[in-house]
């Protein structure tokens, strides 16, 4: 708000100034006087953050643009001092100029801000994973609430099902599946047991378990990313680099071209001083590089203007610069090229209907929390297949659920879990199982009274739009890549049903922000293509 006024104000002031130099005054009216009263105040006004921050910058002995700016504008409003009080003649006096230089700074730094916009999205968003309040266990065997920050290293807390784990450590009693997504990608929860690690921000999707705090504070594998996110935040893209490495040679240059110009004219040629004087303050007013200061924020904004029209949010200016040279573009997998939800893929019987057998699975699966559960239920419902009613139902944590129905035992559940009970498994279908195993997918079977009818293929379906946008991005000669925390298995299925030629599986979050960088260092420009919390390194690390 401030940049906009001072840039009004001087864009007002400047036509005023040089209104007044042009219209028929009577020769008794102070104008000399009058502008540097009127334009001073407003100059100071105006000009103050570029002049505070050529001195920071001088200060800290860099040349930089603002120092740049502030040489430029600084010469105008000094030579017009000078000229009003006749140390130099009226000709030197260019308040107008000062102002106009200093107004369209402002304007440019006023569309720069407001092109930049809000940074710190993904780090407000990380944090905000982190619980306020913790659980923790007291020698009487009950729970206090303490604040997160108040969580020390050997704590014992207990996590109630549906919460999220308050920091990273192991657990010592109970059991439960926890929701990882945000760290690794994996749209199922991973079932956990005493002596197992856990992670803070992750969710505990059923049951309660008591841990031991291992790391806190700014240890934790969440602190660590959004520290990774921040440093990347904060670093400069090379061509601003560049830019600044330039700036600190053109400065001198243009002081020696001055200084040059000056004695050329006044020894060489012979010329008054005052005459000399004018064209080293030439020189120095026209080096000022107030276009780049206006012309470049101006572009940036028109590029996120059309860049909104298009339906495409640009939240750095730096993109619109960078997306040019862009030979590399790598996705995530779970929620970006898939859905991020299991789906039910494929289903082989053998020996009975398909729609018993989902009538069946779909009734048993009713009663289990587990999200491959949810996706049989699912399917069930979109052909308007009623699930069976079961009185009693035990459900076997990570292997199936079972139960009676009219005196016979139906089981739904892994091959495992249908072995385990002695279930005959016909040929066919145990190669089935094995085929969809092999493929990345899930294999569910669905078995009664001892024998095995049908399997079930459940796995991440991939968008509608992704192959589409893979051969797209492959026709404009780009290379594309697949890097995910999903298992090796899973990962080369989905990328070979795509078509993308590499992957990296099994990677955690700090890890793909590593293997981002060493594309970098190979010379390439990244695109990172994610939608998960669990990529904010990755995204952050990336050229765009």
């Amino acid at each position: 708000f401030q940049k906009k006024i001072r840039f009004s104000l001087g864009i007002a002031a400047g036509t005023i100034a040089m209104a007044l130099m042009y219209l028929p005054l009577p020769p008794s009216f102070p104008l000399h006087f009058f502008l540097f009263i009127m334009t001073t105040p407003l100059f100071l006004f105006i000009s103050h953050p570029i002049f505070r921050a050529a001195f920071f910058a001088l200060k800290n002995r860099a040349l930089t643009m603002d120092v740049m700016y502030a040489m430029g504008i600084g010469i105008a409003y000094t030579s017009s001092v000078l000229g009003t009080f006749g140390i130099l003649p009226h000709e030197f006096m260019y308040y107008e100029t000062a102002l106009f230089l200093s107004a369209f700074l402002m304007l440019g730094r006023f569309l720069e801000t407001k092109a930049r916009g809000k940074t710190s999205d993904a780090i407000r968003k990380l944090m905000n994973l982190q619980p306020k309040i913790a659980h923790r266990v007291v020698d009487d065997g009950n729970s206090d609430d303490i604040k997160q920050e108040d969580i020390a290293q050997g704590d014992i807390l207990l996590v109630k099902s549906g919460e999220i784990v308050p920091t990273d450590g192991m657990i010592i009693s109970g059991e439960t599946a926890i929701d990882q997504s945000m760290l690794t990608g994996e749209p199922v929860p991973v079932y956990k047991k005493s002596g197992d690690t856990v992670i803070g921000g992750t969710i505990n999707t059923r049951g309660s378990f008591t841990m031991k705090a291992q790391r806190v504070g700014a240890e934790t594998v969440l602190s660590q990313i959004v520290r990774l996110v921040e440093e990347a935040q904060s670093s400069k893209p090379a061509l601003q680099k560049i830019a600044d490495r330039v700036v600190a040679f053109f400065i001198p240059i243009v002081l020696a071209i001055a200084f040059v110009t000056f004695c050329v004219w006044f020894f060489a040629f012979d010329k008054s001083l005052e005459f000399a004087i004018t064209k080293l303050i030439s020189v120095l007013v026209i080096a000022c590089p107030c276009a780049l200061g206006l012309a470049t924020p101006t572009a940036v904004t028109a590029g996120i203007g059309r860049g909104a029209q298009l339906g495409i949010l640009i939240k750095h200016s730096e993109a619109l610069e960078l997306s040019e040279r862009i030979s590399t573009v790598v996705f995530d997998k779970t929620g970006t090229l898939t859905t991020g939800k299991p789906a039910v893929t494929e289903v082989h019987t053998d020996g009975m209907p398909e729609t018993e057998i989902l009538a069946y699975a779909a009734g048993l699966e009713m009663h289990a929390a587990h999200p491959l559960a949810s996706a049989i239920v699912e399917y069930a419902k979109s052909f308007d297949i009623a699930p069976l009613t079961f009185e009693t139902v035990s459900t076997h944590e990570g292997l199936g659920v079972n139960a009676s129905h009219n005196g016979y035992e139906i089981c739904v559940g892994s091959l495992r879990f249908l072995e385990k009970r002695s279930y005959f498994i016909p040929e066919n279908l145990a190669e089935l199982s094995a085929r969809i195993e092999q493929n990345g997918k899930t294999a569910v079977l669905m078995g009664k009274n001892g024998r095995a009818y049908g399997v079930f293929g459940i796995s991440d379906a991939v968008k509608d739009t992704a192959k589409d946008a893979i051969a797209m991005l492959k026709a404009m000669n780009r290379s594309v890549m697949m890097i995910t925390g999903d298992n090796q298995r899973a990962a080369s299925a989905i990328a070979f049903s795509l078509g993308i030629p590499n992957v990296i599986a099994e990677v955690l979050p700090q890890d793909k922000a590593k293997e981002i960088q060493k594309l970098q260092q190979q010379g390439k420009a990244v695109a990172f293509v994610g939608d998960g919390i669990n990529d904010a390194p990755a995204l952050a690390q990336a050229d765009i």
